[in-house]
Formats: structure tokens, sequence, C-alpha cells
């Protein structure tokens, strides 16, 4: 109710300010927004799409104002062109099974397309184990290990202190060489992500998009070719 109070009371005042072009009476503006209420009620459909709309507005306002820290590698968590004219950003987890499905996909994209850098950013949320994973894979970063390992965890199967250590022995990672801001990255990531309004893993950080989900590769490209020409 909130937000269709919201919307209809910003909508009324838009279109005061279109139709009048200088301050309305109070009689005037209530049959406007009653006009407005109206026709929400008699096209509830729209309402969604409003929602996206500002909550996309949103979005890109936040990755704006942290474009520098969003799209920051940790080390060597990152993989392509080191100096491509887009990046990409997955927020991931690695007990999230929409993540490990989207490896393929990061992998084609690279492959295809020689100019654009994709940069890894841990969200752990779904388990305590996906926390010890995010300080290992952080550790592999910096030892310029990252994607062996990233690949290596997803490829052993449920996200365990076992499962860690097969694939940092396995990628020769030490574990035992934890970055000491390992939990500030993990925590600023976190926050970081609550600004810009991610629920869920993998998200997208992309231009000005944020996208969610595991997404075919032509949305993916859509949102990159959108981005280099922006």
């Amino acid at each position: 109710m909130v937000v269709l109070g919201a919307l209809f009371g910003a909508g009324g005042m838009w279109l005061a300010g279109r139709v009048a072009p200088t301050p309305l009476a109070d009689g005037d503006r209530v049959r406007i927004e009653r006009v407005v209420r109206d026709y929400v009620l008699a096209n509830p459909e729209i309402i969604p799409q409003a929602i996206e709309r500002l909550q996309a507005k949103d979005a890109s306002r936040a990755i704006a104002a942290s474009r520098g820290a969003i799209e920051e590698p940790y080390a060597g968590a990152w993989i392509g062109n080191p100096k491509g004219d887009v990046t990409l950003v997955e927020y991931y987890d690695y007990n999230c099974g929409f993540c490990r499905a989207s490896l393929a996909t990061i992998e084609q994209l690279v492959a295809e397309d020689k100019n654009l850098r994709v940069v890894f950013k841990e969200l752990p949320v779904l388990a305590d184990s996906s926390r010890l994973a995010a300080r290992a894979a952080l550790a592999a970063a910096a030892q310029g290990r990252f994607k062996p390992f990233h690949d290596a965890l997803y490829a052993a199967g449920p996200v365990s202190a076992a499962t860690i250590a097969t694939a940092a022995k396995a990628t020769g990672v030490d574990l035992a060489k934890l970055p000491a801001d390992a939990d500030a990255t993990i925590r600023a990531n976190l926050e970081l992500a609550q600004k810009l309004g991610i629920t869920g893993t993998p998200s997208w950080v992309v231009g000005d998009e944020l996208l969610s989900g595991a997404l075919p590769i032509e949305r993916l490209k859509e949102a990159i070719a959108k981005a280099r020409v922006s």
C-alpha cells in the first residue's frame, strides 16, 4: 500500500506539472491525482513495470556512486582483458548452484569478447561454509591462483572444510596464508551489495545495470553491448 500511495502521489504530481505550467489549485490537483489513481487501478499491470523502473534507477545511481569499488578486483580475482573497455562484475556464493551453472557462460563471454574483463566479488550469504570458501578464494586471489581454485571448488561438490582443502591442495593454494584484510573485504562486499539492492546470487553489474540470476548469455551480451556504447 505504501508503494501504491507513492505511485499515485508521484504520478499525480508529475501529470499536474505537465498539464499546467503554473501552480494548480488544491481542487485541480486532487482531480488530476484521482484520474491517475483510477487509471492505475484500471491498469494494474503497469505497477510492476513502474516499480521495476524505480528500482533500476536507484541501482543505476548507486552504481555510479560506487563504480570504483564495484569494478576494482581483489588481487587476482578477475579474468579476461585487464584493460578491457567493459567490466562485468559477478557477485557470487560458492553454495549457489546458479553461480556454478554460470561458469560456462562466463568462460564463453571471455572467449568471444577480447575486450571484456570479468571481476569476481565474494558474497557469502547462503551458509556458514560460504564465508569459509570466500576467505579461501581471497587467499587464492592473493597468491595468483584465483581462477583455478574457483573452478576446482565449484567442481568439488557441496562446500565444506574438506572440499575447500581439496581444491586448495589441487591448485597450489596455501590456506594458511590468509590475507589480513580478508574479513574486511567480505564485509565491504556485503555492505556494497546492500547499497546496490542485491538480494541474491549470482548478481551482475555491467555499465549502469544491475542484473540478477543465471542469465542466458544473450542477455549478458546485450548488457555488455549497451555498456560499451554508453
